[in-house]
């Protein structure tokens, strides 16, 4: 199918604040054209250079803020998954936790992908330098030394690009401009003031984009020497996955919520009726990415470990810890590497406990910067594989209570700390994600490498090494994000005072079971559960858990609720916050779900980090009460600056 070029004046573009920007946007390839002469015939005179302005369109993605600190990124603090301290070194980086907040604004919006500002990068420069590599690379008199194949390959990944870009900028402002084509430079500024364009008409432009992407892509990557970091089929498809689950969802399946949501002209920009096709095309999707996947050699992750004795607990840990940190292992289906080492060793150092190996006097600066959420910790399930207020073994009334770890917890707790019982019976997934006060963290320098040992554990209480120390980088919930901490990260040398080591990893923005897990949900919301769990029991079995029927059957005071479509939605929904904790995909789900405005409605929750005794530190503590306003906080607002601009454009409903 061939993506058709709409004319100016009928193109669906940008605000004009927003194409007057990219007008003029030549001026930041200077650093992809060499010898300052900042000129796209020289861009493109030769592969070594076109190849630069690849990376250029490459650079742009979403896990990653456009300036300051790695950590402020709305993956981490925009929702309710992790929390952070408000504190003058701190405060002004956090555009992200001002969301969660209830500090959102119109004026100078935070995270804001449409303007670039504010800890988000401008994805309509990103658009247009995607259209302005497709308009030179498909022009087969440039790049002459290109082969035929390397550029079809090229076309291929910028398409899916401009795809993604498209489908962000969807997920974050609802419905938006198209940009199928690079503006001309010296369009009249009628021809730049475009508009907003319905929802539907949005996905099926994403779609068709990236079937035409799609046609010119390997399954897989093979070389990851040379094409590390690069996308494939598989990667394509599971965007095309990614976004028909979205627009099927309540978000954006005849939501009520925005009936009279219509642009100036009155055009109806949200569809009011339900459409049950659209998780049909979900499960299409899918289903197609899962064999391409496959094709491309792409299996759950599962931890290697030759030359450590370790549990079979501490190797299911190691099943959830590796699928982020093990460098391009076979689940990462795309893996973003357009960060600098200290940005990943930012991200590393926020989520570890203060000096987690007790052979170390010094304490470690920079650490506890982000907090896992008390809600996130209650999320996981117990070590029957169900939600703990549904086991009908579990103490859950009783779950802020303390209880001394013994010998049979030690893969888990120090023998003889005393925890909440909330820290106890829980899958493996809790503890290979988390860590709390007395909970052992394993490691590659572990002693005599296995896991028998409690010299690598968690301090966590007021004045310890993993606790509240000084009045910055400290962690306020009691809980750390252990899955983000590259097994490798080690703390060096009594007499090297405060360094560290670590090993890069790619971040992952797709992978496998994030795409089983998709699967599994369009296949609930078209009937057919044995399929949906077929995939969520493969999840499980990775984790080391029974099967969901089995589970709920034998340990849920709801045995049934596998077996009705709503029942298994629940699950499926606690799979997803479970399995991908932490990775920078709840706090979409929540907004698509339209769960937030209940979620995000409730207090932040956390043990009293001020507190330096049993009885002060383990008792609850309210960090905020979180606020969403529904149904406006489900969308970004658009600079307020940008409606006087372009007079076509409106606002978002409740800003």
């Amino acid at each position: 199918m061939k993506i058709t070029k709409t004319t100016i004046k009928n193109m669906k573009g940008l605000t004009l604040a927003g194409l007057l920007l990219m007008s003029t946007s030549c001026a930041k390839y200077l650093d992809v054209v060499p010898d300052g002469v900042p000129t796209i015939e020289h861009a493109f005179s030769n592969k070594l250079e076109a190849e630069k302005f690849l990376h250029k369109c490459y650079s742009y993605t979403f896990s990653r803020a456009h300036q300051g600190a790695a950590v402020a990124n709305i993956m981490f603090t925009g929702g309710d998954e992790m929390w952070t301290y408000r504190g003058n070194d701190n405060y002004d980086l956090d555009s992200p936790w001002k969301i969660a907040l209830g500090e959102q604004n119109v004026s100078r919006p935070f995270v804001n992908f449409w303007d670039g500002d504010k800890h988000g990068s401008n994805f309509w420069q990103a658009i247009r330098e995607c259209n302005i590599f497709l308009e030179n690379i498909k022009d087969e008199n440039k790049v002459p030394d290109l082969k035929l194949e390397d550029r079809e390959r090229w076309i291929g990944e910028v398409e899916f690009l401009k795809a993604y870009f498209h489908f962000c900028l969807l997920r974050m402002y609802g419905p938006i401009p198209i940009m199928d084509v690079a503006i001309p430079i010296g369009s009249s500024p009628e021809e730049m003031r475009v508009k907003r364009q319905p929802v539907d008409d949005v996905v099926n432009y994403i779609s068709n984009l990236l079937d035409v992407a799609s046609t010119k892509l390997p399954d897989g990557i093979t070389n990851m020497t040379t094409e590390a970091g690069r996308v494939s089929k598989t990667a394509v498809l599971m965007l095309k996955t990614k976004l028909w689950v979205m627009a099927a969802s309540p978000l954006f399946n005849g939501n009520p919520d925005y009936n009279n949501f219509k642009d100036k002209e009155g055009v109806q920009l949200f569809n009011p009726t339900y459409d049950q096709s659209k998780w049909e095309k979900a499960v299409q999707a899918g289903l197609a990415a899962i064999e391409t996947a496959q094709n491309g050699n792409h299996s759950l992750y599962k931890f290697n470990n030759v030359g450590y004795k370790l549990s079979d607990s501490t190797i299911y840990q190691m099943n959830t810890r590796g699928v982020v940190t093990e460098k391009w292992n076979p689940e990462l289906i795309w893996g973003i590497t357009n960060h600098n080492e200290n940005n990943i060793g930012d991200i590393q150092n926020a989520n570890l406990a203060g000096q987690i190996d007790t052979r170390i006097t010094n304490t470690v600066d920079w650490t506890s910067y982000l907090s896992v959420t008390m809600r996130m910790a209650e999320l996981f399930y117990s070590d029957k594989g169900v939600p703990i207020n549904e086991d009908t073994g579990y103490d859950y009334a009783g779950r802020y209570d303390l209880k001394a770890a013994t010998q049979a917890d030690r893969f888990n707790i120090v023998p003889g700390h005393r925890t909440a019982k909330l820290n106890f019976n829980r899958e493996n997934r809790f503890y290979g994600s988390v860590a709390f006060d007395g909970a052992k963290w394993f490691m590659a320098n572990s002693p005599g490498n296995t896991d028998e040992q409690s010299v690598l554990y968690v301090q966590g209480k007021y004045g310890q090494k993993g606790g509240k120390v000084r009045d910055s980088y400290y962690n306020v919930t009691g809980y750390w994000a252990k899955k983000l901490v590259n097994w490798r990260f080690q703390q060096i040398g009594i007499q090297t005072g405060n360094k560290f080591t670590t090993e890069k990893y790619p971040r992952p923005e797709m992978r496998l079971a994030d795409l089983y897990l998709l699967y599994a949900e369009a296949c609930n919301e078209t009937d057919n559960r044995a399929e949906a769990i077929k995939y969520l029991d493969l999840i499980r079995e990775r984790a080391g858990l029974k099967g969901v029927v089995e589970s709920w059957t034998n340990y849920s005071n709801n045995p049934q609720k596998p077996n009705s479509k709503e029942g298994l939605r629940s699950i499926i929904m606690q799979e997803r916050g479970i399995e991908l904790a932490f990775e920078g995909h709840r706090i979409w789900d929540l907004r698509r779900w339209k769960t937030a405005q209940q979620l995000q409605n409730q207090p932040i929750r956390g043990w009293n980090y001020n507190g330096s005794t049993e009885a002060d530190y383990y008792r609850v503590r309210v960090l905020h009460n979180m606020t969403f306003n529904a149904p406006r906080d489900y969308f970004w607002p658009i600079r307020e600056s940008n409606l006087l601009t372009n007079p076509n454009l409106i606002q978002n409903p409740g800003w």
